[in-house]
């Protein structure tokens, strides 16, 4: 067994993870919810079955995923309830009657936001003898997906009220857009824009329907929606938390629970270094100086990134070898994660494992 520093004994660039941030930052989301029945957090971010154990250790039975892939995952580490929140169309909605069927252990629902979809998955679920539980979901002005939540809302209940392969659960509204650095601005936007959903809501209730349960928010809304017992809460960065989050929701109290490890690889000018950290090791669709942040760095300026290298202007490149390590916090994790395999695990200043990023492949069995 090597008696070297954790971060000499591994490859670059490379993703570390700290378990014992993860549990905080978990225990973190369920004092906020103040019942972890209230939450149903997203996987998107870390993919894994690690992550999945150690929410459902904390008492968290529902959960939110994006792909078939991740609700395979969910359902493989035993997950009682999970919601496929993005529509299925094309062989989604046979893949999805397929994990049912595998994983009968496992409530599948997902959501939808077009009639003819509806009715679409509907028949499929009705070929196949089985009952699809579907959320509608709400476009709250996000405007990436959802239907406006008024009297194309109701016609859409209405069809899964009355179709056969569908059984109606919710309401769904992501309200992604609100992510003012000011906690009380984001606040008077996110409920301003949830106005239009109580109201829906209670246009189905005087409708004679029971109350629909609400599933509502993601992370930079969490702190928000928290607040109501009315709904579920779907966090979903908030378990590894980046630089980006952590600069804009300063109120919430997690911390970033995955770094990069890269090194420098080369001093190509006086005051310019190369590391080993480009497209292909973390997220690059902000602009360039918001990729990573280097927290004990300040005088690294990114000035150009390609597939395999990033290239850093500095006013102390004496600081620098070929060969030093340095670690860093993406800005975006969630892309981050799905680039890497695995994640090397760091406990207690000693490297204790490896998770598997699973769920970052399209397809797991099914």
């Amino acid at each position: 067994m090597s008696t070297a520093p954790w971060h000499n004994q591994i490859d670059s660039p490379a993703l570390v993870v700290f378990p014992e941030i993860v549990r905080h930052n978990i225990a973190e989301m369920v004092r906020m919810v103040g019942d972890p029945k209230r939450l149903r957090p997203h996987i998107k971010t870390h993919k894994t079955a690690e992550g999945i154990r150690m929410m459902m250790e904390a008492g968290i039975q529902k959960f939110k995923c994006a792909t078939i892939a991740e609700a395979e995952l969910l359902a493989l580490e035993g997950a009682p309830d999970v919601l496929l929140a993005h529509q299925p169309v094309g062989q989604k909605p046979y893949r999805l009657l397929e994990l049912m069927n595998r994983y009968p252990g496992t409530a599948f629902s997902t959501i939808v936001d077009d009639l003819p979809t509806a009715i679409a998955v509907g028949n499929c679920a009705q070929e196949h003898r089985a009952t699809i539980g579907v959320y509608i979901d709400l476009n709250v002005g996000m405007n990436r997906t959802g239907i406006p939540p008024g009297d194309a809302a109701i016609a859409l209940h209405r069809c899964i009220k009355e179709h056969p392969g569908l059984r109606f659960c919710g309401l769904h509204a992501y309200d992604g857009q609100h992510r003012h650095p000011d906690p009380l601005v984001r606040e008077q936007a996110c409920t301003a824009g949830f106005e239009a959903v109580r109201a829906l809501s209670d246009q189905l209730v005087k409708r004679g329907y029971d109350c629909p349960m609400l599933v509502a928010g993601g992370s930079p809304t969490f702190s928000i929606h928290a607040k109501y017992a009315d709904r579920e809460c779907s966090p979903g960065t908030n378990i590894f938390w980046d630089h980006g989050y952590r600069t804009i929701c300063r109120e919430q109290a997690f911390t970033p629970a995955v770094h990069i490890l890269t090194r420098v690889i080369s001093k190509l000018a006086p005051n310019r270094i190369c590391l080993d950290l480009g497209h292909k090791a973390v997220a690059a669709e902000n602009e360039i100086t918001k990729r990573i942040h280097f927290p004990d760095h300040s005088d690294l300026i990114p000035v150009g990134q390609s597939e395999e290298h990033l290239v850093l202007e500095t006013t102390s490149a004496e600081r620098y070898a070929v060969g030093d390590v340095l670690i860093g916090i993406p800005f975006h994790v969630c892309p981050t994660i799905a680039l890497h395999e695995s994640l090397i695990a760091v406990e207690n200043g000693a490297i204790t494992g490896e998770w598997q990023v699973v769920a970052r492949k399209r397809r797991i069995t099914i």
